[in-house]
């Protein structure tokens, strides 16, 4: 049973980290109708962002991660601006190549920059508690509270807020948008803000617990997209369902089977909800806007 619980803490960690970067995927998506495929490694370019500011310009914890969730917003929002929306009008395949061509110069200038070699960032709470068998450390139970506070706020700014209501009309039908005064590329660009900053949190957060090296990105923005396409394209509820899905099952399957194979298990779950719905938990046709 502490076994069992042990999985199911470690899982729910994974998955809140997963859901994050989801979330910030599923958002472009939403504007793009194309994944942006560089996402993960604008995750990846946060945790080092935060590293150099712990590390060399001597910021506290709390700090850095704020100062490189604000950094890669405006990141993001360049890469939009001077990336995607050139391309926003033509082929699909175009912002991919170029969502392909952004993946491969971060992870080119961070090597360049750091090397190949792994880091770690200092952990702000260090320690471990017991609670009923099952071994938590507060760095894993920050992970999971700022995840749930991040989702909700994130809801809450959607659903509540009239430039959240801007990202669901424009994800909805863009040209109709623009027929109603939504500036839709504005509207872009800030989406594309909020999800780097999003995934640039959930990096910061996780870097005291894994190490960070130039190619974490990779396997991190497959899994956002396995996310994704579990959860249905551009379902930002299916978003956070399939974070935490995929991390509980990367869990119990490491746990139960072997660790080795973890990052299978997910993708074959991914295999077998497609086989049976193949639009994703929540996702719905795609039709031409």
């Amino acid at each position: 049973m502490e076994l069992f619980l042990q999985q199911i803490f470690n899982g729910v960690m994974l998955g809140s980290t997963y859901a994050l970067v989801a979330l910030g995927l599923t958002l472009v998506f939403g504007i793009l109708q194309v994944p942006n495929f560089a996402h993960g490694h604008m995750y990846m370019l946060g945790a080092y962002v935060c590293f150099f500011l712990m590390t060399v310009a001597g910021f506290a914890y709390w700090p850095a991660l704020a100062a490189a969730a604000l950094l890669l917003a405006v990141a993001g929002g360049l890469l939009e601006l001077l990336v995607f929306r050139p391309l926003r009008n033509g082929p699909h395949l175009n912002a991919f190549i170029a969502a392909l061509g952004a993946l491969m110069i971060l992870e080119n200038v961070v090597t360049l920059l750091w090397g190949p070699r792994a880091y770690r960032i200092p952990n702000p709470y260090p320690g471990f508690l017991d609670v009923y068998g099952v071994m938590m450390t507060p760095q894993r139970l920050l992970v999971i509270a700022a995840a749930i506070v991040l989702i909700v706020l994130l809801q809450l700014f959607i659903k509540k807020t009239k430039w959240g209501g801007t990202i669901e009309a424009v994800a909805q039908n863009s040209e109709g948008a623009r027929l109603v005064g939504i500036n839709a590329d504005r509207v872009a660009t800030m989406t594309f803000a909020i999800a780097t900053a999003l995934a640039a949190v959930a990096a910061c957060l996780v870097a005291p617990i894994f190490l960070i090296a130039p190619g974490m990105g990779t396997m991190v923005g497959m899994k956002a997209f396995v996310i994704v396409i579990l959860g249905g394209l551009g379902s930002i509820p299916g978003a956070i369902l399939g974070g935490y899905l995929l991390g509980l099952i990367e869990a119990l399957g490491g746990g139960y089977l072997s660790a080795a194979y973890k990052d299978v298990y997910g993708f074959g779950a991914l295999v077998l909800i497609l086989a049976i719905k193949p639009t994703g938990l929540f996702g719905k046709e795609i039709q031409d806007r």
